[in-house]
């Protein structure tokens, strides 16, 4: 059972406002939000009390992409590891993707995972149900109360689980009994270019290719069939990791986010990193989607801060540096990201990109509402107690001393973030703090409230 904790003196960034209030939390929830006071309340004497002056207090950070790696590729992650460096990053939930191994394509394997997740993990967690070719029926069975979602990758990725059969994505689309997540980039373009750039370079081939292959054309086409599909069946679509500027005109920002039915997600990296960056990280910043330039990621910055993009998260995907450190055609695509999503972003509030309200929005808010998950991502009475306090002005530099990542790299090592998690509670309790993990295996299955 969860601790009683009494937060006091915090600043809370909240709902579009932020101001100073008490909290306290109690079995799990959060029990009361008050006018902050110079002394505890009589009736919280006996709580915890943590003194939250000069920090700001956010909901638990929701990242809807991730690839824990387990089970069948372990050595690159695992539900346990990868859980602890989320709670490091301030993240309390995660939903995590079914190209494992084996792939999570029937009922009964997608259970097993969740078994694992509550045995192991330090973050509340859900899992994708995946979908292949030919497991339609399936795919139909998930339960759309206990599952986030479908994933269907309309393009090939780590652990090629490729669906291109038409009348395949057709009956998912139509028949769906819950959102459908998408990896749209259109194959027949990427092995066009991959054959072109492999005559040309061999197996020498340098990393910034890697958005001339999977280049912009790739991720439009692909988007623009997910899209019409959605359209045509009304389906409830959840389009991941957006990374070029043309991708850009198939989303809307003219209606609430809890009436659309088509809603955009965009990652950290394709955010922070532009082809440039190639020449120095090479292979550590191979994603597919691939990170593209400058004009792609300012054009996913108009998107983000207009509201065409609705969530920030990480498809955080580690694979060995032995991996990552192979020539660009062996070397896996996938990188590390959900200890640093929240630092991250808070570097760029620090450089006036971006609000601490809109922050808290597109990585807490707008998960919860996008999935409907029930009662978190808002600091409301009554809600799971998953909290993060943060240290604006606590800077630190990204090094393999201070990662916690089972792969042991980071694509954003040697630089300083100017912002620290200092405290993140998971259903009430204290599972990081100041640098320390407290270990307690505090995640829940994450619930979902739809019809």
């Amino acid at each position: 059972m969860a601790a009683r904790y009494f937060i006091r003196n915090a600043k809370i960034i909240n709902e579009g406002k932020s101001y100073f209030a008490d909290i306290a939390l109690a079995e799990g929830r959060i029990e009361a939000i008050t006018a902050a006071q110079p002394d505890v309340p009589e009736k919280y004497s006996r709580y915890e009390k943590i003194d939250a002056t000069g920090k700001i207090l956010i909901p638990g950070v929701i990242d809807d992409q991730v690839h824990f790696r387990e089970p069948g590729l372990t050595y690159k992650g695992d539900i346990y590891s990868e859980s602890r460096a989320a709670v490091a990053g301030g993240i309390t939930s995660f939903m995590e993707m079914p190209n494992t191994i084996p792939n999570t394509l029937t009922q009964d394997l997608l259970e097993e995972k969740y078994a694992i997740a509550a045995e192991k993990s330090l973050a509340n967690y859900s899992f994708y149900m995946g979908a292949s070719n030919d497991n339609s029926k399936e795919v139909l069975k998930t339960d759309p109360k206990n599952v986030c979602g479908i994933k269907v990758f309309m393009g090939s990725s780590t652990g090629n689980m490729l669906v291109d059969d038409e009348q395949t994505l057709e009956r998912i689309f139509s028949e769906a009994p819950c959102l459908v997540a998408v990896h749209c980039e259109h194959e027949p373009t990427i092995q066009k270019n991959i054959n072109a750039f492999l005559k040309q370079y061999g197996i020498d081939a340098p990393a910034n290719i890697h958005p001339l292959i999977r280049n912009a054309e790739a991720c439009y086409r692909s988007s623009a069939k997910a899209v019409e599909l959605a359209a045509k069946y009304n389906t409830r679509l959840h389009v991941l990791h957006l990374s070029s500027a043309e991708e850009m005109s198939l989303f809307s920002n003219n209606i609430p986010l809890s009436e659309k039915r088509i809603t955009a997600e965009v990652c950290l990296h394709h955010l922070w990193f532009s082809d440039e960056d190639y020449a120095s990280k090479g292979n550590f910043i191979k994603w597919n989607p691939a990170v593209k330039s400058a004009e792609d990621r300012d054009a996913l910055w108009k998107a983000l801060m207009d509201g065409r993009l609705d969530v920030v998260a990480t498809d955080h995907a580690p694979h060995s540096f032995e991996e990552k450190s192979m020539p660009y055609f062996k070397s896996p695509s996938g990188g590390p990201m959900v200890q640093h999503l929240l630092p991250g972003m808070l570097a760029f509030y620090k450089q006036g990109k971006i609000s601490l309200e809109m922050i808290v929005e597109k990585m807490c808010h707008n998960p919860a509402i996008t999935f409907n998950i029930e009662k978190r991502g808002f600091i409301r009475e009554g809600y799971f107690a998953d909290l993060v306090l943060v240290d604006l002005d606590k800077a630190f530099t990204v090094n393999k001393e201070n990662i916690f990542y089972k792969c042991g790299w980071s694509p954003m090592e040697n630089t300083t973030l100017p912002s620290s998690v200092t405290h993140t509670f998971v259903n009430g309790n204290l599972v990081y703090e100041n640098g320390l993990l407290h270990e307690e295996i505090s995640g829940m299955r994450l619930k979902f409230d739809r019809n």
